[in-house]
């Protein structure tokens, strides 16, 4: 999906590592929400409570539940979480 519909957008951002992740929470009318964003090149360790889907605009990764990953980011990168119950 290109674009969201029908949604409620956090006007605060998400940042992180120094204002070199940063997102923004979009909430569906189902309740679920999504966080779109942006990361400068770098590693980052992130660490997750819940399952999610980090969509990569060339790709995806899934990140399983309660787990911490590492990111090594060689271009500006815009990517898109989706989180899974």
């Amino acid at each position: 999906m290109s674009q969201f519909e029908n949604v409620t957008v956090v006007k605060a951002a998400n940042v992180y590592f120094d204002g070199t992740v940063i997102s923004r929470t979009v909430r569906f009318a189902d309740g679920s929400e999504k966080t779109p964003g942006f990361m400068q090149p770098g590693n980052y360790e992130l660490n997750t409570a819940q399952k999610e889907n980090m969509e990569i605009m060339a790709g995806e990764l899934d990140v399983p539940a309660n787990s911490t990953f590492r990111l090594s980011i060689k271009h500006t990168t815009d990517y898109c979480c989706s989180y899974i119950d």
